[in-house]
């Protein structure tokens, strides 16, 4: 396994915008479906947004449709989530994950992934 490394969380307020980035060590990555993921305490770690290798296919959970943006830089290696509108409820550890094994399907069981990050905090203050 390769640790992919997150960055960008923080302390914000409800209605605020962060954005995070992921940046896989190795360039093979790009060949890779990537995914976001978060874990709230107490919580299951819970799907958030997946992003196709070529960077024109996406999936959201519910949760955040319209709210969250998963885009990817090839170019520079570095897949990003930007998240407006923040609530209170998105506050959780936040992991970039890789998926190696299934190009054509953007994955949202955790197990379909086989790297991952450390994971970055994002706190949303109401």
């Amino acid at each position: 396994q390769v640790p992919l490394v997150e960055s960008g969380g923080g302390l914000v307020q409800g209605g605020d915008s962060l954005r995070l980035s992921c940046a896989p060590p190795e360039r093979r990555f790009i060949t890779s479906n990537m995914g976001w993921f978060r874990q709230a305490p107490g919580k299951e770690r819970e799907f958030v947004a997946g992003i196709g290798r070529s960077g024109t296919t996406h999936r959201y959970a519910e949760s955040v449709k319209g709210r969250f943006t998963i885009s990817r830089d090839n170019a520079k290696n570095t897949v990003y989530l930007e998240m407006n509108s923040l609530k209170p409820e998105d506050t959780g550890v936040y992991y970039c994950a890789a998926d190696h094994g299934s190009p054509s399907i953007i994955a949202t069981d955790a197990r379909a992934y086989d790297d991952w990050g450390q994971g970055t905090q994002v706190t949303v203050s109401s």
